[in-house]
């Protein structure tokens, strides 16, 4: 049984510029907790209590070892079908861009390209001094513990879009923009508790772009979407894009 309208198909097939819209939901299918699930404890504290500035400048040992723990499971688990179909689908057009609120790396390891990673990743540290990023991995800074920057020995903080902070104004320009000019837009995984994503889901929508939510539940997004999808994005994406590019 076909999961989409022989109209929709034919809208999405011939969109000329299609945006993914992701959050936490896509990567905890492949097993990484969410911020606001089960697993949102470590030790004693709550995520909302470690991922500071004001944590980092109390106790930036504790929030980097928390961090190092993070950045373990993520290392440890693979991309998912949702994953690798997103960027299955970029290689197939220069048109399909993905913005997305998780920070564990699966997305650039999936393949995808023409990615806007507007919460940061996990995998990357910037100095608080200079601002110079590092990648923690391929600059042999992955050590557990304090971290220090190559370039002026200051200290390094996670390169994390933290409570209480702004986002980087380029990437939310371009996010933007790509909102506007979409003509279809995915919304993948996402509870719509943060503001910037949903607003950014809305912009596309309000702009005349078709908005398909892929979730187990219900969002607050879901009755500003014309379709809603109840399932994990692993296993209908890969019937979408089976329907979408029957020929592939």
């Amino acid at each position: 049984m076909s999961l989409l309208k022989p109209d929709v198909i034919q809208r999405i097939r011939s969109a000329r510029n299609l945006l993914f819209l992701t959050g936490a939901g896509i990567s905890s299918e492949s097993g990484i907790p969410t911020f606001r699930g089960e697993g949102g404890y470590w030790k004693t504290y709550k995520a909302e209590e470690l991922a500071t500035p004001e944590a980092f400048a109390r106790h930036p040992e504790v929030v980097w070892e928390w961090y190092d723990w993070r950045r373990g499971i993520c290392r440890e688990t693979k991309p998912n079908d949702g994953h690798l179909t997103i960027a299955k689908w970029q290689f197939k057009s220069e048109s399909v861009n993905l913005i997305t609120q998780n920070v564990d790396g699966l997305h650039p390891r999936a393949g995808s390209k023409h990615l806007l990673e507007i919460h940061g990743n996990i995998f990357r540290a910037r100095c608080t001094h200079c601002h110079a990023k590092f990648d923690l991995e391929e600059d042999g800074l992955g050590q557990p513990g304090l971290k220090y920057c190559i370039a002026c020995e200051s200290l390094l903080r996670p390169d994390i879009v933290w409570f209480g902070e702004g986002y980087d104004n380029r990437l939310l320009t371009k996010a933007w923009e790509l909102s506007k000019v979409a003509h279809v837009v995915f919304v993948i995984g996402t509870s719509a508790n943060v503001s910037v994503p949903s607003n950014l889901a809305l912009t596309a929508v309000r702009n005349g772009a078709l908005g398909i939510e892929i979730n187990p539940e219900t969002t607050s997004l879901t009755p500003s979407l014309q379709l809603h999808l109840g399932g994990k994005s692993g296993e209908i994406l890969p019937e979408i894009f089976k329907e979408v590019f029957p020929d592939t």
